[in-house]
């Protein structure tokens, strides 16, 4: 016969069903609320018990002092050991009562927990709520509740969180009695929450805001950016950050990326929200601030203090920092626009030599543009014979006879026309098209090479992208095979950039392709990394000294023609062939003969030709006369571009027409009478005034004499937009 379920062993069952229960779930899952109901049903069996015998047979002697024991225990154990509660009230919602441990938490000295009213006690906590309805509500119409989320309604009790339920009971004539509920402690569950959010948008390196965090804020702050109130923003990268990361280890990039953090903080102030966005990429969000001029000095500020020296475990570092900036409302109204737009800044601020500062401009845009557009065109270049093989003459310096060819990859645009390499190769580099090309200009120079004399050789440019796919030496072995061409008529040129990663796989790279048989030239030297002690590793046969040290190094007072003769000097005592790029006029031909050079490559002995003219030129003996200039002189560039000016009570902006190192050409300049000497300061590059004197003035152009010498490589870099028209200067005051 099966033992009878009384009420006492029920509620023994159900507390101990609803003990286990909770002890093995989750506090903030749906069984554990489950197992307070659980326990509630047990007491509620409890009160019963003891309330009323047995029905059908007297009970044992002692049963329900012994059920009632078990029970207080559970329910004691179940208080004190784990995160639940319970409680109860009369029907006028007084608390009856209450887990030792809450009411612990909500005594005061005045009043304790026990008798106060419920609703004095606990309170609905609306930022998690998911209803509008109060405790108090349940309480007056009488109806269940389920999971609320309270906290103290006990003034100075705010850091505690409970997950509270109950319902109401009555009597067996169904009268209303009260309410009773159980809860369960959510402060730690509430707390890591608050945790995870913080890291959810706190950078956990460097503690500064995260990017969802500045895109958060960059939202909020664009929402306002309108009429005369505004907003800026920067976008920061480190130079150089790399290089350290690379050299001195990750952990030591961590540290000085912690510094470069606490010296921004510190630059920026309450000016703006510092974020980081990852890597060594960092975001300054300005509300109300469009002060080109403010913006410019803290910029100009951020600079100076991030690129001064820092100690890292003993060892000094320097890195730099160049800044893109864009204004909202007029660069962006939206995130995406300015963010975009800033970035095309920071583009152009590492553009132009880095470790400066630009604002976003238009140009900058279509310039973006541009290069999409050169990207997609250039995907298709290849297939439709677009891009072909230009071979530029090395000449020996004492026989003038031609020893050998480079190879320049050339793109004849079937609508826009020939395009420079120096518009398309960095574009090439930057979306991985790099490698395919420079296998086909290897593989097509080596087949034309093949039908040129045998002590003939032919140069290509490997890239440092190229250089460091392990493939380049398969690549080489499958041109050479394939054109049948020996192996010691193949010259790779190659950038110091290839150094920038030194690790032991580059210097296997270099054995590798020693090993081949093919001959290894440093080109560009002087340009790049210009570490001397690569030259002992790397096995070279030949040193290309740059143009930039070749040009002009004829004229009077210059000092390139000495940087040649140690270049020459220091290949000679190394064993390597040296040639002089850039050669273009007749008596540096002589000067680079003198200074001990034993190849030159230039305009002087003749421009880039396609394979057919080559054949022309090796038609004969291989002698090439000079052409071109007798003398040097310095190099004009034509161009229409802004400057400013300032001459005198005028200040506005011109059109320069042409320029050399020297002076320059400018139109839309209105100054009367003799200016002969006048002093002016042009703007050659943004945000710096150069001095200058005026030569001569009429109907608006005039041309200006630099007071010393301008460096024309920072022009490149520095070419502000075209303008159509000329605009009229105004007077100054």
């Amino acid at each position: 016969m099966a033992p009878t379920l009384n009420p006492a062993r029920i509620a023994a069952l159900c507390i101990s069903v609803g003990v286990a229960t909770a002890v093995t779930v989750d506090t903030g899952s749906w069984l554990f609320g489950l197992a307070g109901i659980i326990v509630v049903t047990g007491i509620g069996w409890l009160l019963f018990a003891t309330a009323r015998p047995t029905h059908g047979k007297r009970p044992a002697s002692g049963s329900p002092a012994r059920g009632e024991r078990v029970a207080a225990r559970l329910v004691r154990e179940y208080e004190e050991q784990g995160t639940g509660w319970f409680w109860q009230t009369d029907a006028e919602g007084r608390v009856t009562y209450l887990s030792t441990k809450v009411a612990t938490e909500l005594d005061t000295a005045d009043a304790p927990a026990m008798g106060a009213p419920l609703t004095a006690l606990f309170r609905v906590d609306t930022s998690a709520a998911e209803t509008e309805r109060t405790i108090a509500f349940h309480l007056s119409s009488r109806t269940a509740f389920s999971n609320y989320s309270v906290r103290p309604a006990v003034a100075g009790k705010l850091e505690r969180w409970w997950s509270m339920s109950g319902r109401p009971i009555t009597d067996e004539q169904g009268n209303f009695q009260g309410f009773i509920g159980n809860g369960s402690d959510l402060t730690e569950r509430r707390r890591a929450d608050a945790e995870i959010a913080r890291l959810a948008l706190f950078d956990s390196l460097t503690g500064l805001a995260n990017r969802q965090r500045m895109r958060l804020w960059l939202d909020q702050t664009l929402a306002g950016a309108t009429g005369a109130r505004g907003a800026a923003m920067f976008l920061l990268d480190l130079d150089r950050f790399k290089t350290v990361n690379d050299t001195l280890g990750h952990q030591t990039g961590d540290v000085l990326l912690k510094q470069v953090a606490q010296r921004l903080v510190r630059a920026i102030g309450e000016a703006g929200l510092v974020g980081r966005l990852g890597g060594d990429e960092f975001q300054v969000v300005f509300p109300g601030e469009t002060n080109r001029d403010k913006l410019s000095d803290l910029a100009r500020r951020v600079i100076d203090s991030l690129s001064q020296p820092y100690s890292i475990d003993g060892s000094s570092v320097s890195i730099g920092c160049s800044i893109g900036i864009a204004l909202a409302p007029e660069d962006g109204g939206d995130a995406e626009t300015l963010v975009r737009n800033a970035d095309l800044a920071l583009y152009g601020a590492k553009a132009d030599g880095r470790g400066i500062h630009r604002f976003f401009k238009p140009a900058m845009l279509e310039g973006a543009r541009s290069r999409k557009q050169i990207e997609d065109d250039l995907r298709n270049a290849l297939a439709s014979n677009q891009i072909y093989v230009a071979y530029q003459p090395v000449v020996s310096a004492i026989t003038e006879k031609i020893v050998g060819y480079e190879a320049l990859v050339r793109w004849d645009h079937p609508t826009r026309g020939p395009i420079s390499p120096a518009e398309f190769v960095p574009v090439a580099e930057d979306c991985g098209l790099i490698e395919s090309i420079g296998e086909w200009v290897m593989r097509t120079a080596c087949m034309d090479a093949a039908s040129w004399p045998r002590d003939v050789r032919v140069a290509v440019n490997v890239s440092p992208i190229q250089f460091a796919n392990p493939a380049l030496p398969t690549i080489v072995t499958s041109a050479l095979a394939k054109s049948g061409i020996a192996p010691h008529r193949l010259e790779l040129e190659i950038t110091e950039g290839v150094f920038l990663d030194e690790t032991s796989s580059s210097e296997q790279m270099f054995r590798t392709l020693k090993g081949l048989g093919v001959r290894l030239a440093l080109d560009d030297f002087g340009t790049g990394y210009s570490s001397l002690g690569y030259l002992k590793k790397a096995p070279f046969d030949k040193i290309k000294i740059d143009q930039s040290f070749v040009r002009g190094a004829a004229i009077q007072g210059n000092r390139n023609a000495a940087i040649v003769k140690a270049i020459v000097t220091l290949a000679d005592t190394l064993g390597m062939e040296t040639t002089a790029e850039g050669v273009e006029t007749q008596d540096e031909i002589a000067l680079i003969r003198d200074l001990g050079c034993s190849h030159i490559q230039g305009w002087v002995y003749g421009k880039a030709v396609r394979d057919p003219e080559v054949h022309e030129q090796l038609a004969g003996d291989g002698t090439v006369l000079p052409q071109g200039h007798l003398m040097s002189r310095p190099e004009r560039h034509k161009m229409i571009r802004t400057a400013r000016i300032i001459a005198g009570d005028v200040d506005g902006e011109v059109r320069i027409r042409n320029m050399s190192p020297t002076g320059a050409m400018i139109d839309g300049i209105d100054i009367e009478g003799d200016v002969s000497g006048m002093e002016v300061l042009i703007e050659l590059v943004e945000g710096e005034m150069f001095p200058a004197k005026l030569r001569w003035a009429v109907e608006g152009r005039a041309g200006i004499e630099f007071l010393s010498a301008f460096n024309m490589e920072r022009l490149a870099a520095n070419t502000p937009s075209a303008a159509p028209l000329a605009i009229p200067l105004r007077r100054a005051g």
